[in-house]
């Protein structure tokens, strides 16, 4: 039997064609390209033009520069010149372009200059096309936070404790310092009296003013008498290391303001314990919201704590969006605190939020437990509480607590009048005086939140909503941190990191939307 000659299809590498070829047709009708082309042009991107100055040479088109780049943040390509590479060589790039190759630079100054202040502006475009596209409906906010490293050095960290601790000795050290040279300089005493030297910090704060201060003054007496040693080394000691060292801390205070820590190599980064790895890193706290799992807001803090951030990150999104406000906030425990609960309240929002002993309330264990307040009864009439032994708590005094943010809350102490012989007192009061007695710590206003909030999250509506919350935001940020590797940021300082994570965001709804 004859073997089969095989045939292959015509291969003409180097042939001419007629026509050139169009790029359009090349691209699928629903591909995610195509998706984003039709987005951006929908937009109103005054803001960004308002970025570009009339003269010089002319600058590329803004629109298309930007569906370049959220295109190119979509398709995980992060890197400038990779980006600039594939508008020489991707079908889909040059399409967008129009057949024009970027260069890198250009690329780059467009993401950390021109969209610099404005990427808010942007997001909340698109975010008004997909309400306008029905494809959220701005109601239901399921609101969570994750911690990205920053692009700076792990081992640059600049703490808030060990810098006021090296101030404190400095201040001590040159305190020191000039009380010596107040006693050698005995003719010192007939214009001060028995009264020390203003420089040696009696009544005054030793800060760098005060030190150049002084320094001026030692430069004077060292012209009357060039020859004295102390002073001459006092000089040195002010010029190399006192002044210097003070400056130094000073302007790292400055930095850290309300912080405790902050990077060298990225000042606006703070060190948090990442998530994945529990590990200390120089890193921001990313807050974002979604609904459908599209995300409708987020917002970069430099405080690790999410607690905090709830009330700011709202007011951003409310200002946005012309002082309207989601009607649900779904969250978990991390956010559930006094003055999160009253802000949802004043603001007529229907709050799923947990509190950090949500769960445990249920449990045998914590409704067994004869040491818990939540146990114990109390009366209105009288206003005491009565613990499970029978022991009677009386009303002692009122204290303000003061959040983060300045948010005042009233808390309310009682004392039992009497626990000798319980048989609980050891676990119950923490001193060892056998005259002391357990002091209670109530919050009122927090417990009716609480209370609320309890109702609301074991309601049928409630229930729903926390089986979502975990579907909704957890799944963007697994596909942002594990399917397209967000884990460490490219760009340094709070105002890029806001320009880079605004592009993971739109890269993220419109790769969601390409797939509806």
């Amino acid at each position: 039997m004859t073997k089969k000659r095989p045939s292959f299809k015509p291969y003409r590498q180097h042939q001419l064609s007629l026509l050139p070829i169009d790029l359009d047709e090349l691209i699928p009708s629903s591909h995610m390209v195509r998706v984003i082309d039709q987005a951006i042009e929908k937009m109103n991107i005054t803001p960004l033009l308002l970025r570009y100055e009339g003269g010089g040479a002319p600058a590329y088109n803004p629109m298309m520069m930007l569906k370049v780049i959220v295109y190119a943040f979509a398709e995980k390509i992060y890197s400038s010149r990779r980006i600039a590479k594939a508008t020489r060589e991707n079908v889909n790039f040059m399409w967008l372009t129009g057949n024009i190759p970027i260069d890198f630079m250009t690329i780059n100054r467009f993401r950390s200059e021109r969209l610099l202040g404005i990427m808010e502006d942007i997001f909340m475009e698109v975010i008004n096309l997909l309400i306008e596209e029905k494809y959220v409906k701005y109601e239901n906010y399921f609101l969570d936070g994750t911690k990205i490293e920053a692009n700076a050095n792990k081992y640059s960290y600049v703490w808030k404790k060990e810098t006021n601790r090296h101030m404190k000795n400095l201040r001590e050290k040159v305190v020191s310092h000039l009380k010596a040279i107040d006693a050698i300089e005995a003719a010192e005493n007939t214009e001060y009296g028995s009264e020390d030297l203003p420089e040696t910090g009696a009544g005054r704060e030793i800060n760098s003013a005060a030190i150049e201060e002084f320094a001026k003054k030692v430069n004077d007496r060292l012209l009357e008498n060039p020859g004295n040693k102390p002073l001459k080394a006092a000089k040195k000691a002010i010029e190399k290391d006192y002044l210097p060292r003070m400056k130094k801390y000073e302007r790292q205070l400055e930095i850290l303001g309300e912080r405790n820590s902050y990077s060298k190599t990225d000042p606006d980064a703070t060190f948090m314990r990442m998530k994945e790895n529990g590990v200390v890193k120089p890193g921001y706290n990313i807050q974002i919201g979604t609904e459908n799992q599209f995300i409708t807001w987020y917002s970069i803090h430099q405080n690790p704590g999410d607690t905090t951030t709830m009330k700011r990150s709202l007011e951003q999104l409310k200002k946005r969006m012309g002082g309207r406000l989601p009607k649900n906030i779904i969250a978990d425990a991390g956010y559930g605190s006094e003055e999160n609960y009253e802000y949802m309240e004043n603001e007529n929002i229907t709050g799923y939020v947990k509190y950090n002993t949500f769960h445990k309330e249920s449990s045998k264990k914590w409704k067994n437990d004869p040491l818990r307040v939540q146990n114990f009864q109390y009366e209105a009439g009288t206003d005491t509480y009565i613990c499970t032994m029978g022991r009677i708590f009386e009303y002692l005094r009122e204290t303000q607590e003061k959040s983060d943010n300045g948010y005042t809350s009233t808390i309310r102490v009682y004392e039992c009048k009497d626990c000798s012989g319980c048989v609980h007192r050891s676990r119950c009061v923490k001193t060892e005086k056998e005259s002391s007695n357990r002091r209670i710590h109530i919050n009122p206003r927090l417990n009716e939140l609480k209370a609320r909030a309890r109702e609301l999250l074991t309601s049928e509506i409630g229930l729903e909503m926390r089986s979502k919350r975990s579907v909704e935001v957890e799944s963007v940020f697994g596909d942002i941190k594990g399917n397209y590797g967000v884990r460490r940021f490219l760009l340094r300082s709070e105002p890029k990191v806001r320009v880079e994570w605004g592009l993971y965001s739109i890269g993220h709804n419109m790769r969601k939307k390409a797939r509806i």
